[in-house]
């Protein structure tokens, strides 16, 4: 079986050495807020470009907290509009609601998935502070136009960056590209913890110190609350193993590419689209979607063959039980994605062996 992300495989790429981070940090004595925390934050803050980096729980906390640091700040209040791309994972769009704003949803382009640029402004109203651009599959949005349009309309830029770390844009990388951005270190993204675990970065002096003081408990100084902040803190034995995959990203991202340019080159089934690719270095392949009407079919074809598959995401967003106040709207291009979207395996522990038996066994699959 050609699995759809190994992680066994992915983490034993690293040997002895992931093994010794974590003893090194659970024989410290030290479990929150330690050496090996912030010794990631600088690490990962370089890395990005940015002057700041705070740890989070999670992905899903590192957005909400930055827009709760913006309430903090005077920047928005409760009920403030954040556009935001109708396709995405639903927590791009829970944090909205869960720091007590409004989601504006935006179709995505069809060639990119990633949100439509021309339709944005169309969106504006009085109440509108943030532009939210999701970097999807881990190819970055059109951040120059996305830029441009927050500048003339005096808008904040918060990038979803959960899929795209070390994603490059005009010689930067996602994590600097707008005013604060939120990354995921779930253990599947290309740089994936052992449990859970986020990041915000930005250069934004303000938001970083009140983002990590709201992050821990509202507090810069232990029993000393300035806000109403919330528990959400990358621990330390999280901090250790990223610290040792960093160091690896841009050589795992590369081989995520080379598979993703093997897959465009080889797979010529008419059954099936293949991503369109605006920029292949800047691009990290989290994800290597096609489309197909026969998606279900194609899948269970797949896996007969050996092959796992995934699907991201069978329901869009606003089609959840838990959306149902978009449960009105309508939004054809991001349905016919969660329709028809089939996720390929695409991860740096694949042999080449495998790449040609999931090349083959697509272009035979009868449509």
């Amino acid at each position: 079986m050609i699995k759809y992300c190994d992680l066994k495989a992915i983490n034993g790429l690293y040997g002895e050495e992931l093994n010794e981070a974590i003893l090194r940090a659970a024989s410290s004595g030290w479990y929150i807020h330690g050496k090996e925390v912030e010794n990631f934050e600088q690490a990962f803050a370089r890395y990005c470009g940015c002057s700041h980096c705070i740890g989070t729980g999670n992905g899903l906390d590192a957005l909400t907290v930055i827009l709760l640091a913006y309430r903090e700040m005077g920047i928005m209040v409760a009920g403030d509009e954040i556009i935001v791309p109708a396709n995405t994972y639903i927590a791009t769009i829970l944090a909205i609601m869960q720091a007590g704003m409004k989601p504006v949803l935006c179709e995505p382009a069809p060639q990119s998935y990633n949100i439509d640029t021309g339709i944005i402004e169309s969106l504006i109203t009085e109440k509108t502070r943030a532009i939210m651009p999701v970097h999807l599959y881990g190819q970055v949005a059109e951040m120059t136009r996305i830029m441009d349009i927050a500048r003339r309309h005096s808008l904040k830029v918060i990038e979803d960056a959960a899929q795209a770390h070390g994603a490059m844009h005009d010689g930067k990388r996602t994590g600097s590209l707008g005013d604060a951005a939120g990354f995921s270190f779930y253990p599947g993204k290309n740089l994936g913890a052992l449990g859970d675990g986020g990041a915000i970065t930005t250069d934004d002096d303000v938001l970083a110190s009140t983002a990590r003081a709201i992050a821990n408990y509202g507090s810069h100084r232990k029993y000393v609350h300035t806000f109403k902040g919330v528990n959400s803190r990358l621990d330390e034995i999280q901090a250790a193993v990223l610290g040792v995959k960093l160091k690896n990203l841009d050589k795992e991202n590369d081989r995520r590419r080379e598979i993703a340019h093997r897959y465009i080159a080889g797979i010529d089934n008419p059954a099936v689209s293949l991503p369109a690719v605006n920029d292949y270095e800047g691009h990290v392949f989290h994800i290597f979607a096609i489309l197909s009407p026969e998606r279900e079919r194609l899948q269970q074809y797949l896996a007969g063959m050996g092959i796992e598959t995934l699907i991201h995401y069978p329901i869009p967003p606003h089609k959840q039980e838990a959306m149902e106040e978009f449960s009105a709207c309508q939004f054809p291009v991001t349905e016919r994605i969660h329709r028809e979207e089939l996720s390929l395996p695409c991860n740096p522990a694949m042999r080449d062996a495998d790449i040609e038996t999931v090349i083959r066994a697509v272009n035979a699959f009868k449509g």
